[in-house]
């Protein structure tokens, strides 16, 4: 009997902790914001109850994903109209722009890649797009001017590089990394659509230059294939740009779908951004909307699998985003849309049935999958949030719910307040200088020889010493 109970107790104790899921009716606005209210405090005190909370805006262990979970928080405050995170969000966001207000901050720079701080642009991106407040601090930037501070290192580190593979960003920014030697989508997308995004914002042309240069270089690479409408996830300089890894993730195909979104709206539908949202739409509803999955939004790659590390969990949240943004953008692709989130924010309800209403990751299955973390509730909290977007476009409506009185990312010429700074980022109008790597000289090589000699040396000695020691 006590080995029985032993066994017993084992098993519960190894057992995920399951609760009533979180109940969505789609159709319904209150339904879709208690959802997203639940998601969102969840994903609040996983921030608030993080070792490195004395860093505004630093999560633990990585740096990209807090500028996602701000870009969530901005949507839940747009969607919901519920503030009560909005002084988290400012000064996160405020703290983690850096003294260059282009959120290339030391403390992290040694290791990050463009996509890193290419989430961080997107996030103030959105904040101006929605009117979020400002920060009303003296001396700190407009969320226009770090998205113009961070688009300005993305220009000058492209305009420096193009020798390598004819152009394109690569994925990290020093050379000591291992991404240095790759040129990879996310990277490149996530510019894309920042530069479409300031080019609808501002009006100025230069940025819809640059969208069109990178849009043209991906298409022309071996990272983006416009007659499939298939994405790579990334090519090796060293191979000159003629391999290609094609791990297929969502967030992707999503960065140039919103981008062409912003585009195709902003040139009053352009049959070049028209084809591209028609093209990756029906490439995003064939591959991450399976039909095994009953047309549930799923990370393929990982989700089935559970594999999904620390940032793939939070692709699924930025797809909603980004859907969002085309459905309202793109007026004709909402029917297409709409249908999608509101499954997948119904399914996502079932898998937040966790301990205390947490949330997993495999949101096409109602069996909660026993993972948890605060990437899990960032992404629920985005699809939540995203599908009110519902009730803001093709007259759909619910009682008692009025969504935003401009519900679409506005301009500076149609309400937009955020101030512009087209100068700013860190080379403060210099041209960016990437690191160099030094080549290797022959003194080098004498110097190195020398050194490991003399390591050598001493270490025979201390073993030396060690075994008569020892014998003594």
């Amino acid at each position: 009997m006590r080995l029985i109970t032993s066994v017993l107790l084992a098993q519960l104790l190894s057992t995920p902790l399951v609760s009533a899921a979180i109940t969505v009716n789609a159709q319904n606005a209150d339904s879709l914001k208690s959802a997203a209210k639940t998601a969102a405090a969840s994903s609040v005190k996983f921030y608030n109850d993080r070792a490195s909370k004395l860093i505004p805006g630093k999560f633990d262990g990585t740096w990209w994903e807090a500028g996602a979970f701000f870009t969530f928080l901005i949507n839940y405050w747009h969607w919901t109209g519920d503030d009560q995170y909005n002084d988290i969000v400012t000064e996160g966001m405020s703290w983690q722009g850096g003294p260059n207000n282009d959120f290339f901050t030391s403390n992290y720079s040694s290791y990050l890649g463009n996509d890193d701080q290419e989430f961080w642009a997107l996030g103030a991106m959105t904040a101006a797009e929605q009117k979020f407040p400002d920060n009303s601090a003296p001396g700190s930037a407009s969320w226009l001017a770090l998205a113009q501070g961070s688009y300005n290192d993305f220009a000058d580190r492209w305009n420096v590089d193009k020798e390598s593979c004819k152009g394109g960003l690569r994925w990290q920014i020093s050379p000591i990394l291992s991404g240095y030697d790759a040129k990879n989508a996310i990277s490149n997308g996530a510019f894309f659509q920042l530069a479409a995004r300031l080019y609808r914002y501002t009006g100025n042309q230069s940025y819809a230059d640059m969208a069109e240069t990178v849009w043209d270089w991906s298409v022309q690479s071996v990272l983006f294939d416009n007659q499939t409408w298939f994405i790579n996830d990334l090519t090796h300089i060293s191979e000159n740009c003629q391999d290609k890894s094609d791990m297929q993730w969502t967030y992707n195909y999503g960065s140039y779908l919103a981008g062409a979104a912003f585009m195709y709206n902003k040139t009053n539908g352009a049959t070049k951004w028209k084809s591209g949202v028609e093209g990756l739409l029906g490439s995003v509803w064939a591959t991450f909307f399976p039909s095994k999955y009953d047309n549930v939004l799923t990370e393929v790659a990982c989700d089935p699998i559970k594999t999904c590390n620390r940032d793939q969990l939070c692709f699924k949240g930025l797809m909603a985003d980004w859907l969002s943004k085309t459905a309202m953008l793109v007026p004709e692709q909402a029917a297409a849309i709409i249908p999608k989130l509101q499954a997948s924010a119904v399914a996502a309800g079932k898998q937040c049935s966790g301990s205390g209403n947490q949330c997993g990751m495999q949101w096409y299955s109602s069996t909660y999958d026993g993972t948890s973390g605060i990437e899990q509730e960032m992404s629920a909290l985005s699809i939540f949030a995203n599908t009110l977007v519902s009730f803001a476009t093709n007259g759909g409506s619910s009682p008692g719910y009025t969504p935003p009185s401009m519900p679409g990312p506005v301009t500076a010429d149609d309400g937009g307040n955020s101030t512009s700074n087209p100068s700013g980022g860190q080379s403060s109008g210099d041209e960016y200088q990437p690191p160099k790597q030094t080549p290797i000289t022959g003194g080098d090589r004498a110097g190195a020889a020398i050194l490991t000699l003399l390591f050598s040396t001493s270490w025979l000695a201390g073993m030396a010493w060690l075994v008569v020691g020892g014998i003594i």
